[in-house]
């Protein structure tokens, strides 16, 4: 009778053990996703209130410092160029040869027409350095058990003050999340589909963003190729390589 009173004193102790905390799950996310580079090919299909737009491109990432998109169709969009380094954005537009930097207010327009603004681009990868995170409960996401995580930004300049992230308590890899104002308005979603294991990571093939304060039924961001921790030339990330 003793021994089984410890085991049912124990049994709480071992659940609550193994639920881990904000911080350490936002830790596993950063090191499953996180790389040193990424070469990719991708395209956004944009559903807007009429029709639906196709634009395809190919980028290169250095951490998330540093990322250098092509866009490559349709005919419109091709040879527009952009580049981000650190906090500052480069768009080259072909069709006027001039290359502006993107700032201010004008950071927060969509991104060519799709649900992301240029300020969703902007956004660090890393969330452990812009939020407080806790978990508040659990939930089945696509047939999968997940984590809720809760986060709190830290600061008044994070863009989204309040997130929730769905974690999937195995592959730890986000499959949703809501971006909100600081009043608790729910501003944007996020779905992560199509999970593949690629080397020692889990990652998702396609993302799709919702603007819930805009009309359409959401921009689709769907990854046909992509390499991580390959060797990219430094003049990649330059504003030169912007007009070649």
């Amino acid at each position: 009778m003793k021994r089984l009173a410890i085991i049912l004193f124990l049994i709480p102790t071992i659940i609550w053990a193994q639920e881990p905390t904000g911080k350490e799950i936002l830790e596993k996310i950063d090191k499953n996703m996180a790389s040193k580079s990424t070469i990719s090919t991708s395209k956004m299909l944009i559903h807007g209130a009429r029709q639906t737009r196709t634009i395809e491109a190919k980028s290169w990432g250095m951490g998330d410092e540093k990322s250098f998109t092509e866009y490559l169709a349709p005919a419109r969009e091709k040879g527009t160029k952009m580049l981000k380094l650190e906090d500052k954005l480069w768009i080259y537009s072909p069709g006027s040869d001039r290359t502006i930097q993107i700032s201010g207010h004008m950071l927060k327009q969509s991104l060519m027409g799709s649900d992301l603004s240029y300020e969703d681009m902007m956004d660090n990868v890393k969330l452990l350095e812009d939020y407080d995170a806790g978990v508040i409960g659990s939930e089945i996401v696509n047939e999968r058990d997940c984590w809720i995580v809760e986060l709190q930004a830290k600061t008044a300049e994070v863009n989204y003050q309040i997130r929730k992230v769905w974690v999937d308590k195995v592959r730890y890899i986000p499959l949703k999340e809501e971006l909100y104002a600081k009043s608790g308005k729910l501003l944007k979603r996020m779905e992560l589909f199509d999970i593949t294991k690629i080397g020692n990571r889990w990652y998702p093939k396609k993302i799709v963003f919702k603007d819930m304060l805009k009309k359409g039924d959401g921009t689709e961001f769907i990854i046909d190729e992509i390499e991580f921790d390959k060797e990219i030339p430094e003049y990649i990330f330059t504003k030169a390589a912007l007009r070649k």
